[in-house]
């Protein structure tokens, strides 16, 4: 497949000659949160010990010249890990298939209810308030699926909502949020969260061949959880007009009760607008299927992947934007999912972006590596904690992954 990439000189027409702050919108309905649902926090967590890229290679033994420099260029510091255990010998075999089905189960239960807890926290919500529960996984199969797996656990609402999405990759967080917020608007002041759980440890395959070594520099384990809420109808007084006994009358008297200001959630995000691209010319460049020799599931990621990317991200950033008034020029924010060092770097030649624009990107890749379909979920939780959203202020999250398909989400503070 041969790719023409957009140089940074080839980008130059098309930026905005404009100042960010003189963008003007002609859509007034991106100004009007009524009815929209809102992303109230955010949660992280990752299992509990982390390596850094030199420590992975001497764990496995790796010494072949050209497998180190795919791990040590890969601009990833440190990843967290389950790596499998030592035997007498001090090494570290592959695991069976069946082992990494239990890992992946035990370490996702783990990350999924650390980080939900953290993002219901952060939204000032409880268990109690969850009315639909969305899990996202790609590194383990499981039935019944992890949402009804973390209701028993953790002792939520057994008339809670679920849905499981399992098997989209990498871009499968913004596919369900997406999802997630059809239904939050269908059901004003519910609470919705979006769990993205990914245990790439439970992938991960010992052997020589640089298709191995790819994957194994790349990924590390990782959940993110995003709660959202529209808000509900109100009457002409701003009380809300939530009937007593129904879930949003109690989880907005709960809130009340703990002396919260009940719309202080209100400062966080509008999700405004969804858009997707899809490449089949490039449906196997991104597969999770069987490896006959090893009996286990593997991953495959072409080297064109990161061209193929950038090549469609403008196509599918200007579909967002299309019809909403604005332009790259006036989004503040920009979320990009941690696909990779050469992934991010075509995306901000083709999108024109500077590398402060993708700093959250780059410091999760650096700090924990792909975590997968909850990455765009820690830049965005480094991006609150910085603390420089304002009102009015645009963003996009874009996500990619198998398919090929690159995901995108406008929102707006």
């Amino acid at each position: 497949m041969t790719i023409d990439i957009a140089t940074p000189e080839a980008l130059d027409g098309l930026a905005d000659p404009r100042p960010r702050e003189a963008a003007v919108l002609t859509t007034g309905d991106l100004r009007t949160a009524a009815g929209r649902p809102r992303i109230l926090g955010v949660g992280t967590a990752v299992t509990p010990t982390s390596y850094s890229q030199e420590e992975v290679l001497d764990a496995f033994g790796i010494t072949d010249p050209k497998v180190r420099s795919v791990f040590l260029n890969s601009a990833i510091e440190r990843r967290n890990l389950a790596l499998p255990p030592e035997d007498a010998d001090g090494v570290r075999a592959s695991e069976p298939q069946g082992d990494l089905l239990d890992k992946h189960k035990r370490l996702a239960l783990d990350m999924g209810a650390e980080a939900l807890r953290a993002c219901l926290k952060a939204a000032g919500a409880e268990l109690a308030d969850l009315r639909h529960l969305c899990c996202v996984t790609s590194t383990g199969l499981l039935t019944p699926g992890i949402s009804a797996l973390l209701i028993r656990e953790l002792g939520i609402d057994r008339h809670c909502s679920r849905a499981d999405i399992v098997g989209m990759g990498c871009n499968a967080g913004l596919n369900a949020l997406s999802l997630e917020t059809g239904w939050a608007t269908a059901h004003p002041g519910e609470l919705a969260v979006v769990l993205c759980v990914e245990a790439c440890s439970a992938a991960y395959a010992v052997d020589s061949t640089m298709r191995t070594a790819v994957v194994n520099s790349l990924f590390g384990d990782g959940a993110a959880a995003v709660a959202l809420r529209a808000d509900p109808v109100r009457d002409p007084s701003g009380t809300p007009a939530a009937a007593e006994g129904t879930a949003a009358y109690d989880g907005t008297a709960r809130r009340e009760q703990r002396g919260e200001t009940v719309l202080a959630a209100e400062a966080g995000p509008t999700v405004l607008k969804f858009a997707s691209c899809i490449i089949p010319d490039a449906v196997d460049a991104m597969r999770y299927d069987w490896d006959r020799e090893q009996s286990r599931f593997s991953f495959f990621l072409d080297p064109q992947i990161p061209y193929v990317v950038g090549a469609h991200a403008e196509i599918v950033v200007d579909r967002l934007l299309s019809g909403t008034g604005l332009r790259r020029s006036d989004i503040r924010h920009w979320l990009v999912h941690s696909g990779g060092k050469k992934v991010i770097d075509a995306v901000v030649v083709n999108l024109g972006l500077t590398r402060h624009d993708v700093r959250h990107t780059v410091g999760v890749l650096r700090d924990h590596g792909n975590v997968s379909s909850g990455s765009f979920l820690f830049s965005y939780e480094r991006l609150l904690e910085e603390g420089v959203t304002r009102p009015g202020e645009y963003g996009v999250l874009m996500t990619m992954g198998p398919g090929s398909t690159i995901e995108t989400a406008l929102i707006r503070w």
